[in-house]
């Protein structure tokens, strides 16, 4: 099954811009794919640490969190996106729900790609693990 999303979606990518380096806190670019979803089944506002549900539900809560649902992005790329210094899995690059939603549409993030519960949970529960992804600059 292919599966192909027209539109945008307001996410936030990281606020030290697009890379591909381990430790540089960027966004990585190219071919990936969901290799792990995590997070199903859980109530929504759920907080993760470790990509572990951790028993609280946020709720306002001043400091960042990973809430909601986890779907951990694999690169496809050797030498650019997968293994090495520039691994995306190796790196913890997922695409997340964030505790502070005020940030999406800005650069925020520490490599992940942040979306809202609203685009999030839908696209969760779509596509399956294997699903490619594509990240590119506009």
């Amino acid at each position: 099954m292919s599966y192909f999303l027209r539109g945008s979606f307001l996410c936030s990518t990281s606020r030290f811009g697009v890379g591909q380096m381990e430790g540089s806190h960027r966004t990585p670019l190219g071919l990936h794919r969901i290799a792990e979803k995590i997070g199903g089944g859980q109530p929504i506002g759920t907080v993760f640490k470790g990509r572990r549900p951790v028993g609280l539900t946020w709720a306002g809560l001043p400091d960042a969190a990973i809430v909601h649902r986890i779907l951990w992005l694999e690169g496809l790329e050797s030498g650019f996106n997968r293994g090495g210094h520039v691994d995306s899995y190796a790196r913890y690059i997922y695409i997340h729900g964030f505790s502070d939603e005020t940030t999406l549409g800005r650069p925020a993030s520490h490599g992940c790609i942040h979306l809202a519960a609203a685009e999030l949970l839908p696209l969760y529960d779509l596509l399956p693990v294997g699903t490619l992804v594509w990240i590119a600059e506009r």
